[in-house]
């Protein structure tokens, strides 16, 4: 079994307030939430137009590991009104 726990920093430039950038996360949120991985908001929360995302899950193998975050990664890289400014990624 592997976990893996992965961080996006993201920078949302369009957004003018806490409200819009947490529109903006929430559907990201969702959307990731949907590939059946745990999704949090860990850091950045006071910051109008930066966020960031942290996803963790379980892989019966790294293969396995590394398809589900390949996909990850496109999902979150063609996040609507977010830009990907850094990102790390962690195994257990």
């Amino acid at each position: 079994m592997v976990v893996t726990v992965s961080t996006w920093d993201l920078l949302i430039p369009g957004s003018g307030s806490l409200k819009e950038k947490r529109a903006v996360l929430r559907s990201l949120k969702d959307r990731l939430g949907r590939m059946n991985v745990s999704v949090a908001e860990s850091g950045l929360q006071e910051a109008r137009n930066r966020g960031r995302i942290t996803v963790a899950f379980l892989a019966a193998h790294s293969a396995q590991a590394d398809s589900v975050l390949a996909s990850l990664d496109r999902l979150v890289d063609g996040a609507r009104g977010a830009v990907v400014v850094g990102n790390s990624t962690e195994r257990f």
